[in-house]
């Protein structure tokens, strides 16, 4: 099957796995990653590569017409933990490359596109457990403001100009392939780095704070899927709830002390413990597996057990 894909914030954490198993997929030729910035060796070589600003609707136009372009998938974004850093940046990037991406299906430039959105669309007043598809949203940073505010622009363009744009809403993504890029989840990355590493981990949240997570080999699969479900099944044009695996960071440092033992832990909240209060502790992802006949296939113990082994092997221990 040969279609021309582009990827725009392909360096990012998920673009660069996203991109990979793309074309893997469809071919290398037939996958084109940009970004602001170069990545890594494995991105660059194996298939065609722009640098480009996916805030810039002329850049972008430029390389769709370029390429011939049918799909984008758009990662860029900045996330929770640094857009509280940079509000009026983390909001300029994450709306305008949307609505540059919406604009070009809209003007049938495009066919279809993948935006992914977040838990943290979700607030304080939110059912914690089990978050339902369809409940209360009161985001508190700018990163799920922006998050929630595209979904209902996707949802627009859907209803009012038939784009067919599709969304899910990822939990925390967990991969020992690329370095955290500035979100609250991201100790359950780097928690194993430090396992390895140093023996010992200082985490930014308490210890029995639930958060929903996901490895990422399963996020990427979720996503390919998604796009290439039947659009006529989907119920879902905001943005389908995701689900996986919840835990506590008391519980992954259980689960890495059974493979790492003497491995040790200790807390010192900081301004990320109130993002991650105002979150879910898990996600009723019900409709995606009606919908599309999503099913995840890591849990936690899985998942130490994968980052453990190719970490080591990443670092010849």
């Amino acid at each position: 099957m040969q279609k021309s894909i582009l990827i725009l914030g392909a360096c990012g954490q998920i673009g660069t796995e996203l991109t990979l198993e793309l074309r893997k997929k469809f071919g290398n030729e037939n996958v084109i990653a940009s970004d602001i910035r170069e990545g890594s060796e494995s991105l660059m070589e194996s298939g065609p590569f722009e640098i480009l600003d996916a805030t810039s609707y002329d850049a972008v136009e430029d390389t769709v017409m370029h390429y011939e372009v049918e799909e984008v998938y758009l990662m860029a974004a900045m996330l929770s933990a640094t857009a509280e850093k940079f509000p009026e940046r983390a909001w300029n990037l994450n709306m305008n490359s949307l609505f540059n991406v919406l604009n070009l299906a809209k003007e049938k430039k495009i066919d279809k596109i993948f935006w992914p959105s977040s838990i943290a669309v979700f607030g304080k007043n939110t059912p914690k457990e089990n978050t339902p598809q369809h409940t209360l949203m009161e985001p508190s940073t700018v990163y799920g403001i922006s998050k929630q505010t595209g979904e209902r622009w996707c949802a627009y363009y859907h209803a009012k100009y038939g784009v067919d744009v599709r969304s899910v809403r990822f939990p925390g993504l967990i991969s020992w392939k690329t370095q955290p890029g500035g979100g609250t989840t991201d100790y359950a990355v780097d928690i194993y780095i430090k396992a390895l590493e140093e023996g010992k981990y200082t985490c930014f949240l308490k210890e029995d704070t639930t958060l929903p997570m996901m490895y990422m080999e399963d996020a990427i699969r979720a996503s390919i899927e998604l796009m290439e479900s039947d659009g006529d099944k989907l119920s879902i044009r905001s943005s389908y709830n995701l689900g996986a695996m919840s835990f506590t960071p008391g519980e992954i440092a259980r689960s890495i002390q059974a493979v790492v033992p003497g491995f040790k832990i200790d807390y010192e909240p900081d301004f990320r413990q109130a993002i991650a209060d105002s979150w879910p502790g898990s996600i009723d992802d019900s409709q995606a597996r009606k919908d599309w006949g999503w099913k995840p296939e890591f849990n936690l113990e899985r998942t130490t057990e994968e980052m453990i082994r190719e970490l080591r092997a990443l670092k010849g221990r």
